[in-house]
């Protein structure tokens, strides 16, 4: 029974449970309560198997099979020479070290808030199964974005997030004799020591840094304890530890990196450590931010100014102080490096871009915005001109699409579709019958459902009051809003008209439902009064129970979501959405997306419209926009408005005579064949190594 705990503890530490599905399966069957009751945590799970159950379990030959045949699985991935990158050409020994703030991997790992994070995790998934040589960096916190609750007033609550390291898929890494490996970083007020702990990603290993040292002061150990929280002064304490930590714990790993990619600016200290390297090694100031360009990737993630990290003069220069003495320049040297023209403050993004060689947004759209945004960085040159290029966002296949459509893909495509697959490779979706297709998009839509009725009915148990579940249609046309409720968002804009709405929602033999999801961070107002909006809105009896809001939005119920939509809704304030990948999930599944041509969705629609002859969604234009926000709301509601009722919710409704809707099965099908190659986090990483110099030329 020991060696059987082993084997499964085994396969619980390496998450690539989660996007391997015989594997997540397995762990899953051990013990289906406890595996909800530990968020999904498999490693408490087989921890907490009792010898009765292990040994009916070590009694069942066809258990012991599948434990047998997933390790073989797990080992052959891990041990695998020949991948995508060494059949490309590319050296082993060429590591990428990957250094973000948060990684969206599991549920019960809580190190992130929302898109950046999960596309971090995605980003970690492919470069796994590409086999690119790849290390990430990033910070253990013991509280993660928060548990949202939402009262009977429509009010969010956060709760605290916790992270028990000794409990979940992570191991605290140790040096040769065994002990805790540290690292130390020095602020302003002194130096700390900072562990780390390890969580395996497939073939890529995670180091999560943490300043829970006992030796370290109160203040000092608290740096790590919160995702996003405190003031500007615990996040520049932890940005050095993030961007000096990971350089600091490369070298005591002793691991040759050959590029530093920052996944937005939180890491972008990292580049004056590695200046500190190499003015270590003989050369000036100059030669050393010459060699840094050519190790440095920077992706900044954003168009609104909130979104990157700014710090006053004084504070800096306080706790940069000893990274400046390791340098060797004064403060005042490297400011300007961090202080963009007409600013007053040191901007983590200024300094991520004036260090890399490389920088580039996260669409073709949000590259040209960003090379607006920046342009006063190299006012010698023309907007077009700036050094910021674009590698549009992908997501992982396999973690994203449900399993409905996944075993239809399978028998269809064969397991092509699950690597770098171009095009070609979802031509046979042409012949899937349409039948086939609509059955398995209807199985995920049930099991959405299902689900959604289940949180409903807790939440109105809780509160002692409606909306319950029971207004939920599993065959209705399914609508959904799911996202980060920052204002630019306009969780809202659909509530714009609440008659047009009610008339869309509750037209006669044309049923149709909205679910609605997603977190406003505790201290943005206007966004959790969005929140509170949409539950009153929810009780309005004209909507009939057909619009609801499904509290905690988590990694579990995105991919549910995506699984089961039918419309993924998205309709932010252009340009403000740097990429959104949420709908690029939706439509690996069939989902449609319904959207404002902003980020992603407008690559989709200028770059694949004239290969689509039936369509693959929608883009929301409103013709000529007035400036003022409020009369884009309204002009863009209109126009929702107007799609939702002449074109989505007549083709969703249009049937044949066995039920199946031809035309939106044709646009389902268009939807997978089209978007899922091109918007894949296999094909984002293979930009990023072939464009980035992780390839030899040629």
């Amino acid at each position: 029974m020991a060696d059987l705990r082993h084997d499964l503890d085994r396969l619980a530490r390496n998450l690539r449970w989660a996007w391997h599905r015989p594997t997540g399966d397995l762990l899953r069957a051990l013990d289906p309560a406890a595996w909800l009751a530990t968020n999904r945590n498999p490693v408490a799970v087989v921890a907490g198997l009792s010898p009765q159950r292990l040994a009916a379990l070590e009694a069942d030959p066809g258990f012991r099979t599948r434990v047998s045949v997933a390790l073989a699985d797990l080992d052959g991935e891990l041990g695998r020479q020949d991948t995508w990158y060494t059949r490309a050409g590319g050296d082993p020994q060429r590591t990428v070290a990957y250094l973000s703030a948060e990684f969206g991997l599991v549920d019960c790992l809580r190190i992130y808030s929302g898109g950046l994070g999960v596309l971090a995790g995605d980003h970690l998934r492919s470069a796994s199964d590409l086999g690119l040589p790849m290390v990430a960096i990033g910070l253990a916190y013991d509280e993660g974005y928060f548990v949202q609750s939402i009262d009977a007033h429509g009010h969010q609550h956060a709760e605290p997030a916790t992270n028990r390291f000794d409990q979940l898929p992570t191991e605290l890494v140790r040096d040769a004799e065994g002990k805790p490996l540290t690292v130390e970083v020095e602020l302003g007020d002194g130096p700390l020591l900072v562990r780390a702990w390890k969580v395996q990603v497939g073939r890529v290993p995670l180091y999560l840094l943490d300043t829970g040292v006992a030796s370290n002061t109160e203040a000092q150990r608290r740096i790590t304890f919160e995702l996003y929280g405190g003031d500007s002064d615990t996040r520049i304490r932890q940005e050095v530890v993030l961007g000096v930590g990971a350089v600091k714990l490369l070298h005591a790993l002793e691991l040759d990196v050959k590029v530093l990619h920052l996944n937005e600016g939180h890491a972008a200290f990292a580049g004056l450590e590695r200046i500190g390297d190499l003015r270590a090694e003989g050369l000036d100031f100059d030669q050393a931010r010459d060699r840094l360009r050519d190790e440095l990737v920077f992706t900044t993630h954003t168009p609104v100014p909130a979104g990157h990290d700014e710090f006053g003069y004084d504070l800096a220069a306080h706790h940069l102080g000893p990274l400046c003495h390791r340098i060797g320049v004064p403060f005042e040297q490297l400011w300007p490096l961090a202080n963009a023209p007409g600013d007053h403050t040191w901007n983590q993004t200024v300094l991520a871009l004036r260090l890399a060689g490389r920088a580039n947004g996260v669409a073709r759209l949000h590259g040209e915005v960003s090379r607006q945004m920046w342009a006063r960085l190299w006012p010698d040159r023309a907007v077009e001109d700036v050094p910021i290029a674009h590698v549009t966002n992908g997501v992982h296949p396999q973690q994203w699409v449900g399993p409905e459509i996944g075993e239809l893909l399978n028998r269809s495509l064969g397991d092509d579709w699950r690597t770098l697959a171009g095009p070609d490779t979802f031509q046979a979706i042409d012949e899937l019958p349409a039948d086939k297709l609509w059955a398995a998009h209807r199985r995920a839509r049930h099991r959405l459902i299902e689900s959604a009725r289940e949180r409903l009915d807790a939440q109105a148990a809780r509160w002692g009051t409606g909306p319950d579940g029971n207004g939920l249609d599993p065959d209705a046309l399914t609508i959904t809003f799911a996202r980060r409720f920052a204002t630019y968002k306009r969780a809202t804009l659909l509530a714009h008209d609440i008659d047009r709405l009610a008339g869309i929602l509750t037209g006669p033999g044309r049923p149709v439902q909205i679910l609605i999801a997603g977190k406003a961070h505790p201290q943005d107002r206007d966004g959790q009064a969005f929140i509170t909006r949409l539950v009153e809105l929810s009780r309005d009896p004209r909507l009939e129970g057909r619009l609801v809001f499904l509290e905690n939005y988590d990694l579990a119920m995105a991919a549910a979501l995506v699984a089961g939509s039918d419309v993924w809704l998205n309709n932010p304030l252009r340009p403000n959405e740097a990429s959104g990948t949420s709908g690029m999930k939706a439509a690996m599944n069939g989902g449609l997306n319904l959207s404002i041509l902003d980020g992603w969705w407008d690559e989709a629609v200028a770059d694949l419209t004239a290969q689509s002859g039936a369509g693959f969604g929608w883009a929301i234009e409103a013709g000529s926009l007035p400036e003022d926000p409020w009369g884009r709301d309204a002009a863009e509601a209109d126009a929702l408005y107007r799609l939702l009722s002449e074109q989505v919710v007549p083709t969703y409704h249009d049937r044949d005579a066995d039920g199946v809707p031809q035309r939106w099965v044709a646009m389902m099908r268009e939807a997978i064949r089209l978007l899922s190659p091109v918007f894949s986090t296999h094909r984002m990483v293979a930009d990023y190594t072939r464009r980035y110099g992780q390839l030899p030329e040629g």
